[in-house]
């Protein structure tokens, strides 16, 4: 459902929605709408005219994140040398990441194959925006490419829940440092 044409203030309770859903998924991937209604401030009848299911509101949740993934490697870019660029994109899939595993635990088999599919391409074109800039700057190694750096990345979705803040993040430094070009440092 687009929020083209909505009221201001209706484009804002499904905004505080998927905000609200997106830091329950942070903390656990057992999320009631009614919680979500209550953190996002608004009554269950206006969370189920914006989302008509769980399954609606877990996919927003989810395709908004890929849009901003995506969306911040032309940012980063644009304010920050290539290598700095790329690091800051991959802490920012940290933060994807975790969320993308409750949306992903929360819903039917069929319902995030779907999404993942979707979203796949788009990803994979960010990093390689940002992984081609690195190697033009020669912060980065020439023989990574983005499906790789991907299927690296992929490995994370083996961390449990309860281990992700102690390994996530140490272990993309891992991959970022893999693809750095010897003697090179940011």
């Amino acid at each position: 459902m687009s929020t083209t044409g909505r009221r201001p203030d209706a484009a804002q309770n499904r905004t505080r929605i998927v905000e609200a859903a997106r830091a329950a998924l942070a903390e656990s991937q057992h999320v009631h709408l009614n919680e979500i209604a209550k953190r996002a401030g608004v009554g269950q009848g206006t969370l189920y005219r914006n989302f008509p299911n769980r399954e609606a509101l877990l996919a927003e949740v989810y395709r908004r994140d890929v849009d901003e993934l995506v969306a911040a490697a032309t940012d980063l870019l644009a304010a920050h040398e290539p290598g700095e660029a790329l690091r800051k994109w991959l802490d920012r899939v940290i933060d994807y990441a975790e969320v993308k595993r409750g949306v992903l635990a929360a819903l039917e088999p069929e319902a995030w194959q779907d999404l993942v599919a979707h979203s796949h391409n788009p990803i994979e074109g960010a990093l390689g925006l940002l992984l081609d800039a690195a190697k033009a700057a020669g912060s980065i190694r020439t023989d990574v490419d983005a499906r790789g750096v991907l299927l690296l990345i992929a490995y994370l979705s083996r961390v449990r829940h309860d281990e992700w803040e102690a390994m996530a993040r140490p272990l993309m430094n891992v991959i970022f440092d893999g693809v750095r070009r010897q003697g090179v440092d940011d």
